[in-house]
């Protein structure tokens, strides 16, 4: 019921905002474009104890010679109305995809939106997040591998969103999504909401951003109360996340892009028999980090760029690497990309180190490690 009234609400605003609507659409245009990516990679005979052949991090984690993804997008865009529809095939785009009920993981986006006026546009359907600073598609980001930051926020949203533009280069958003990443339907009857403000200029930006909604759903009584392993049925608390996300090109060949974020799970609740649901007792856990992305412009065509990031856990939020007794761990990590680009095509030679706090990683050997050398040869074609 507070949803409705919630969705109402937004929905009204909107309404009220648009006003000054655009006239019927005059102007009509199709585009079609795309993406394919393949890979390379070794880890130097190390393996992750939490993963399998790369770091606990999204794509690019696969051994030898690998597929990335295919991705075609067909858009269509009038003077008030139009939509995307965005498709993935691969290893890449089922990783990206993964919370489908269907299983199919095919489709990475798939929305329409309206345009009420210059300043306000809605838009309903799948969309890819607005938080964080790298996105899935290879030909966006700068290096072929992915951060913890990226890979453990928010992939994908389904619900309706509000882009803002309030001139001056100040924008904004507002949404009211399924919980994230789960993308055809709603089964948990709880939502999340989302929201954006940023500040452009000529030399960049910085865009903060927020979610916050319970990403499970909550207990009933009559709920079964013993999982299939014959385990109490646990349920999550809420979920919040604050993220900030900026860009500046502080000379024509120097670029510096920073992302920080900070996520939150609140303590949930828990059967302890048939109809007896209680708080739970393990508290809140949360994951935290920070990355700098300098960027150096040799010639036309290529370009070397560094990633720098730390990124710790506590209370267990992730198992994606070792912890102390408490639950709490952390991971840097530093991937030194080069891209080499002509026409729509992008070869990236990288090499990465992470290093954990605690061990990890195995060798050859089998014996423990803090630490993982990867390389990584990537090649980007886009139409």
């Amino acid at each position: 019921m507070k949803f409705q009234k919630l969705l109402l609400l937004f929905s009204g605003v909107l309404l009220v905002s648009s006003f000054n609507a655009y006239s019927q659409d005059s102007t009509k245009t199709f585009t079609f474009s795309g993406t394919i990516d393949t890979y390379y990679r070794t880890a130097f005979k190390t393996t992750n104890d939490y993963g399998s052949y790369g770091p606990s991090t999204s794509f690019a984690d696969l051994k030898g010679f690998s597929l990335g993804m295919v991705n075609l997008i067909a858009s269509y865009q009038g003077e008030k109305a139009g939509f995307v529809a965005d498709v993935v095939f691969g290893p890449r785009g089922q990783a990206a995809v993964f919370g489908t009920a269907s299983g199919q993981a095919i489709v990475n986006q798939l929305y329409a939106y309206y345009k009420f006026s210059d300043a306000i546009t809605l838009n309903m359907g799948q969309f890819n997040t607005f938080l964080g600073y790298e996105v899935i598609s290879p030909a966006v980001n700068f290096h072929y591998s992915t951060s913890y930051l990226f890979s453990w926020g928010p992939f994908n949203h389904t619900g309706l969103r509000a882009d803002f533009d309030f001139g001056g280069g100040f924008v904004g958003k507002l949404a009211v999504m399924n919980p994230t990443d789960i993308v055809e339907f709603n089964p948990t009857n709880t939502y999340t909401l989302g929201a954006q403000i940023g500040k452009t200029g000529e030399r960049g930006g910085i865009w903060l951003n927020f979610l916050y909604g319970d990403q499970d759903g909550t207990l009933e009584k009559t709920d079964p109360y013993l999982d299939e392993n014959d385990d109490f049925v646990t349920s999550a608390g809420k979920l919040f996340q604050a993220d900030v996300t900026g860009g500046w090109d502080l000379t024509e060949n120097f670029y510096l892009g920073v992302n920080a974020s900070y996520q939150s799970t609140a303590a949930g609740e828990a059967f302890t028999g048939p109809g007896t649901i209680v708080k739970s007792t393990s508290g809140s856990s949360s994951f935290s980090g920070i990355a700098l992305y300098p960027k150096l412009s040799l010639s036309e065509h290529f370009a070397l760029g560094l990633r720098a990031e730390y990124f710790a856990i506590k209370n267990y939020h992730l198992p994606i690497f070792g912890v102390d007794d408490n639950g709490d761990g952390n991971v840097m990590e530093f991937t030194l990309s080069g891209s080499y680009n002509i026409g729509g095509f992008t070869f990236i030679p990288e090499f990465r180190i992470d290093k954990t706090a605690q061990n990890s990683f195995s060798d050859k050997e089998g014996a423990s490690k803090d630490l993982m050398p990867s390389l990584t040869m990537a090649a980007v074609y886009q139409f």
